[in-house]
């Protein structure tokens, strides 16, 4: 019984990674070709998380997931925000620039984490919470490329999209096939890639390691 539990389990969160890889949605029959499940396992998985409120059908009977994920993505955000600040505190310090993280909620990036250096006398204030369109700034730039699985190139930047005379550099957070993220770093001066674009990369690299760390138990 506790496999076949685990089993279940298992198919579910499976049914729930392919509703969050689009907003298009899912016929149950489509569900069952990708999972490689028959309909009446896909139905009976649909029924359960649509009781859980994880999942949704509309008019036209297209599964999508439902509204109580967002209950868990609030819980997320300040678990991530813990994991995420050693690093991005680290690469503020390094480059002289505010650094973030950036994770993307549909067409928006939201800024979920925020260090400031330390030893600048001016630089960008950006605050947790701040949202943006995907298609504007670096971080944006950088989910959009982690979404539609480009490999290169690894670093993307901005100028002045999001505030005037701000610059950005970021790159994408790789690696976590439940996370769409970004790190990288803004400022008020010139960002010289060949520079700062190693630090963006390695505190990348830093993040996926960090939120790749089993849960103690």
């Amino acid at each position: 019984m506790a496999a076949e539990s685990a089993q279940t389990l298992e198919r579910g969160l499976r049914l729930l990674r392919v509703l969050a890889q689009d907003n298009r949605g899912r016929t149950p029959t489509e569900l069952a070709q990708e999972l490689g499940l028959s309909r009446p396992a896909v139905y009976r998985l649909v029924t359960t998380l649509m009781a859980e409120g994880f999942a949704r059908r509309d008019a036209s009977g297209r599964v999508h997931l439902g509204f109580g994920v967002l209950g868990l993505a609030r819980s997320v955000q300040p678990l991530l925000r813990l994991a995420a600040l050693p690093s991005l505190r680290a690469l503020a310090e390094r480059a002289g620039a505010t650094a973030h993280l950036t994770v993307a909620e549909g067409d928006e990036g939201l800024a979920v984490a925020v260090a400031e250096p330390s030893w600048t006398d001016f630089h960008v204030a950006y605050r947790e919470g701040s949202r943006h369109p995907l298609t504007r700034g670096a971080a944006g730039l950088a989910l959009l490329a982690l979404r539609a699985g480009a490999g290169e190139p690894a670093l993307h930047t901005s100028s002045g999209q999001l505030q005037e005379g701000a610059k950005g550099i970021a790159a994408p957070v790789r690696g976590l096939p439940w996370l769409e993220a970004s790190v990288g770093v803004v400022s008020f001066t010139d960002l010289d890639p060949d520079e700062v674009g190693p630090l963006v990369l390695a505190a990348a690299r830093e993040l996926t390691a960090a939120l790749s760390q089993p849960a103690p138990g």
